[in-house]
């Protein structure tokens, strides 16, 4: 099922991604992780943020090939319990993973002109935030790839209900490949602790998903795995942009 990684300049992204699909109908998270790797070779990059899933992934890719490409956003507020995961994940398996962070002069501005704290004012200049600290390193970061390899589960958010395993990233040009799209959180745990996969120790003080430290909090028994996240806007907001789902962005597989 090998797709040679020049066909994706003379076939159409949703053509490529529609094949990918039909050709691993009924695979599992693993043989997908296999799969895409075999089809995309070094062009395939997974973008860890070290939550939970992405721990998950990475263990499935380093279990494909001994040099995975992993890369990771360092925005500059990431809490010391990330940092240590990083450490601690890269000393497990033995690879380097692919720090990129914000553009220096970017950033001042945005700083200088609306303060540190900027996210806690509205919607619009948190998601300014994010797009300096998130989405333009890793449209950086992704440049010259031809898939991404995510964490994202159709269970963790409104926003991610219509989610599928495989679709047309039309925000990035990319194929964007979502192993675990389809399982629950207890699913992602029991990986996690049947293959002792490194975990971010902030999960056992009540953070179920974890970003920049000002923008994440513990949350209670009961609540949704996304409220400890931006919990001062509504749901439906509660995304950095990374993942905005484009008008025609699943291609032949929009339904």
């Amino acid at each position: 099922m090998r797709s040679k990684s020049d066909q994706t300049d003379r076939l159409g992204l949703g053509t490529i991604a529609e094949s990918l699909l039909a050709q691993t109908q009924g695979l599992s998270a693993e043989q997908l992780v296999a799969a895409v790797y075999r089809c995309f070779g070094e062009k395939v990059v997974l973008a860890s943020s070290l939550g939970l899933e992405d721990q998950v992934l990475t263990d499935m890719l380093c279990r494909v090939t001994r040099h995975p490409r992993v890369l990771t956003l360092d925005t500059g507020r990431l809490p010391q319990e990330t940092y240590e995961l990083m450490e601690q994940t890269q000393q497990r398996y033995g690879i380097r993973i692919d720090v990129r962070f914000p553009q220096t002069e970017a950033l001042e501005l945005m700083v200088n002109k609306d303060g540190p704290n900027l996210f806690y004012k509205s919607v619009e200049l948190r998601r300014l935030c994010c797009q300096v600290r998130k989405i333009e390193p890793l449209r950086r970061a992704l440049a010259g790839r031809e898939a991404w390899i995510c964490g994202l589960r159709s269970g963790q958010s409104v926003t991610r209900a219509a989610l599928r395993r495989i679709e047309v990233d039309g925000q990035f040009g990319l194929v964007k490949v979502c192993p675990l799209a389809d399982w629950s959180t207890d699913q992602v745990w029991d990986y996690i602790r049947r293959n002792e996969v490194p975990y971010n120790r902030l999960h056992d003080a009540g953070y179920a998903s974890i970003g920049c430290a000002p923008c994440t909090r513990a949350i209670g028994p009961g609540d949704d795995i996304r409220s400890g996240r931006w919990w001062w806007e509504a749901p439906q907001h509660k995304e950095c942009g990374l993942h905005l789902r484009q008008e025609g962005s699943l291609g032949p597989m929009e339904s």
